[in-house]
């Protein structure tokens, strides 16, 4: 199997950096997801990046990942090893060897604890997830929309517990998973969906780690050469700065195992005068400016440090961050009547219709 390239403890840099810009606020905080693949890379070796087209069609297919609050994951370190356990005990569980692992969504931290099970485990990993971003809950993913179980799913946590579920539904999958992780202390490692090659093929949102590697090394070079770092994170993802402005207050509560809330900015520069409001659950999901709604999910909100072009999470927000707000569009897969079912404004509750975002037709 030929492989894209081979990540080795100094790319995690990048690729933490440049899945917690995809992560659109959530994703868990990329330094820990970084700390915890660089641990295992050291000690287990390198990891073969590979293209999902590589596989045979019956080849086993195992997307893995954290799940939990992002505020609970700051402070309730993982050991590391949770995450292969779950593996191990999947692969019990099927009666059969997993070929490859696979990220469950691009955010920060899930953009790289990939890479610990990849390591221990001595598996190749899939240049690709199943959000092509960072969605709140199991269920959204493109994996189910193309009919993937998210059953047999095994949980695992820092204490040695591990459990076992298979569900009715993926939403049955979300709600049960959710109980479980609250339960282990707010956060769990996992793995689920488990798929065939040919499966896998049509399901992947492709390429997602390379994007990582390329936006944090675009992030670095432009610091490095005193370029507007900002400028070029917008470039790399074709995105359009909707906001400039400083965080007057963050309402952040856990509730339900989720990270919700949302954030008050004051406009500064060319937004002098007016406020910015985004709303979050786990992931920024709606930004109004003056009432007016901007963008919504599941087309992408991203805060940059102003001065640093370095992405704040949603857990990170606090008061005086001077952030600049860009807005770009999701993947078509979200955009269509079953993406939007599954995570449209209207699912999390707000009474909005989805209206995509279009670079370049602001207010």
């Amino acid at each position: 199997m030929k492989s894209i390239r081979t990540i080795d403890v100094a790319d995690l840099e990048d690729i933490a950096i440049g899945g917690a810009i995809l992560g659109t606020g959530g994703g868990g905080d990329p330094y820990i997801g970084k700390l915890m693949a660089q641990q295992a890379i050291r000690r287990h070796g390198k990891v073969r990046l590979v293209d999902v087209e590589g596989f045979d069609d019956n080849a086993l297919i195992a997307p893995v990942c954290m799940m939990g609050a992002p505020t609970v994951m700051t402070e309730k370190l993982p050991q590391g090893e949770e995450i292969v356990i779950a593996l191990r005990k999947l692969e019990k569980f099927l009666g059969r060897r997993v070929d490859a692992v696979l990220c469950g969504e691009a955010g920060g931290l899930n953009s790289t604890t990939p890479f610990v099970a990849a390591a221990a485990a001595d598996l190749p990993l899939i240049d690709g997830d199943g959000m092509g971003r960072a969605f709140p809950e199991l269920q959204m993913t493109t994996f189910g929309m193309h009919g993937v179980s998210a059953t047999p799913m095994v949980l695992s946590d820092d204490k040695g517990n591990s459990v076992v579920l298979e569900t009715i539904s993926n939403r049955w999958t979300e709600r049960l998973a959710r109980s479980c992780t609250v339960d282990m202390g707010g956060s769990a490692l996992l793995a689920f969906y488990p798929m065939s090659g040919a499966v896998a093929k049509k399901a992947v949102v492709r390429g997602t780690l390379s994007l990582c590697a390329d936006l944090g090394r675009k992030l670095r070079e432009a610091r490095a050469r005193h370029d507007d770092p900002v400028e070029a994170i917008r470039a790399a993802l074709g995105a359009e700065i909707i906001f400039n402005g400083r965080v007057q207050d963050v309402l952040r509560r856990t509730i339900g195992g989720f990270a919700r809330g949302e954030a008050n900015i004051e406009g500064l520069d060319g937004d002098r005068g007016h406020k910015m409001r985004i709303a979050f659950q786990n992931e920024f999901l709606i930004a109004e400016c003056d009432g007016q709604t901007l963008v919504t999910t599941p087309d992408m909100i991203t805060l940059l440090e102003a001065e640093t072009g370095v992405p704040v999470t949603a857990d990170a927000m606090r008061y005086g961050i001077r952030v600049v707000a860009l807005a770009y569009p999701c993947s078509e897969q979200w955009r269509t009547p079953q993406g939007l079912e599954l995570v449209g404004p209207r699912y999390f509750g707000y009474d909005l219709d989805f209206r995509p975002f279009v670079a370049n037709a602001m207010r």
